[in-house]
């Protein structure tokens, strides 16, 4: 989150290019400055067979590019302006940009923040306009950082920040992303709104809770197509203590999905340990997923869970099958071979929570319907990747994914085929 970064310390430092592009003074005292920053992304992807050999053609190559460009301005310790801009671009896809892939121009994040109330260690900030959110594991709120096209909301917020708790509360709408050169569109209501809380216990605990609400219209589950409105309740146990550590969520779903009721759930674990005294460092690391499903149709109601805005790669950096109607186990590892390279290696099995409901999207958008295969498992996902760091600036990753399919895919696409995705990227950020 770019906007989370401060440059102040740098009023004081050695003058230099880089320097004055990160801090940059409007006053004589220097308590009004601005700060410059932006991104340039490359990326190459193959894709054999995706979704499973049911979309034409069997093999895509094409390039990703993104751009984005910040100003920083800070009018005193109460006021500040924060302004980006972002061009994501596709080339050469077979059958055209999918949403996540193209934004041709648009404004990311402008808004304005106000202190209304400063006593140190604790704060109170207003915060209005356009903006980035990303919350927690990013499970049900997130930016979207793997895909070319990253989220972004309009609304206000309200943040409350002391030493050992952080709050906002905020009430959103959506924008509809659209390829083409400023003509995104935001929604006319409310669709998104919410606390998030962050209360850090040193030495014993980290703990987040949630509430978040959401409004969709026509939604689409295999239940049907409806009006949903949903609130999610949840909590998030997490800490790093001598190499072990752990991560712990769940959230429980309700509201309505037309005339129906919903209650739906999820809840997930994932442990490791860092074997810091051992060449290459190597983590051992174990996830699992477990999330609601729909049981059964037409019973007035719907346990499918909504991920609401979630992290597309949380199951694999090209991830096929999203957080819904799920259970995941999901064994990884980590090398770091060079002080600049880190090599991950993942093992991904799916199954279907219920098998009266299908599978689903990263999004969490309706894919498949369920109800007529009698088989569980959807796939396995072997993944390998890299990461390299020149600098600070500069940074290489590249990946392989091998997804088997399962018996499920199998009974429900005729010649189902195996899929894989490869990609390179590099990136320059300052």
């Amino acid at each position: 989150m770019r906007y989370d970064e401060n440059y102040e310390y740098l009023k004081d430092s050695v003058h230099n290019f880089y320097n004055a592009v990160k801090f940059l003074p409007l006053s004589k005292n220097k308590k009004m400055y601005v700060s410059f920053g932006g991104e340039a992304r490359l990326e190459y992807v193959s894709l054999y067979n995706e979704s499973w050999g049911k979309i034409s053609p069997l093999h895509n190559n094409f390039l990703l590019q993104r751009y984005d460009f910040y100003g920083d301005i800070h009018l005193g310790s109460r006021f500040r302006v924060f302004a980006q801009l972002r061009s994501a671009l596709q080339n050469g896809r077979k059958n055209g940009p999918r949403p996540i892939d193209e934004d041709k121009l648009n404004v990311q994040n402008l808004f304005v923040d106000a202190v209304v109330w400063n006593k140190a260690p604790r704060s109170l900030t207003l915060r209005i306009g356009k903006q980035e959110m990303d919350y927690g594991s990013s499970r049900l709120i997130s930016v979207r950082e793997g895909p070319n096209v990253r989220l972004y909301f309009t609304g206000a917020k309200a943040i409350y920040a002391s030493s050992k708790l952080y709050t906002d509360v905020f009430v959103m709408k959506a924008d509809t992303i659209k390829p083409g050169v400023f003509d995104n569109k935001t929604s006319k209501n409310i669709n998104l709104w919410g606390v998030y809380s962050s209360w850090m216990v040193p030495k014993i605990v980290n703990l987040d809770f949630f509430y978040i609400g959401i409004y969709r219209g026509n939604a689409v589950f295999e239940e049907g197509i409806d009006d949903e409105r949903r609130h999610t309740i949840g909590a998030r146990f997490f800490k790093y203590v001598g190499g072990f550590t752990y991560d712990v969520e769940g959230s429980y779903q309700f509201g309505k999905f037309g005339n129906d009721n919903i209650r739906a759930w999820a809840a997930s674990v994932n442990i490791g340990y860092q074997f810091k005294n051992v060449k290459f460092k190597p983590t051992i690391n174990l996830r699992s997923d477990c999330i609601s499903g729909d049981r059964h149709k037409g019973d007035g109601q719907l346990e499918s869970f909504n991920p609401i805005y979630p992290k597309g790669g949380y199951f694999g950096f090209n991830p096929q099958i999203g957080p819904v109607n799920l259970l995941a186990l999901h064994p990884y590892a980590t090398f770091l071979f060079l002080p600049n390279l880190l090599f991950q290696a993942d093992i991904v099995m799916n199954w279907r929570y219920s098998l009266q409901d299908g599978v689903y999207r990263p999004s969490g958008t309706f894919n498949l319907a369920g109800s007529s295969s009698s088989s569980r498992h959807i796939g396995t996902a072997f993944l390998a990747s890299t990461l390299y760091s020149f600098n600070p600036f500069i940074s290489v990753t590249t990946g392989i994914q091998y997804f088997k399919t399962g018996s499920f895919i199998q009974n429900i696409i005729p010649h189902a085929k195996d899929g894989i995705f490869f990609n390179a990227r590099i990136k320059f950020m300052f």
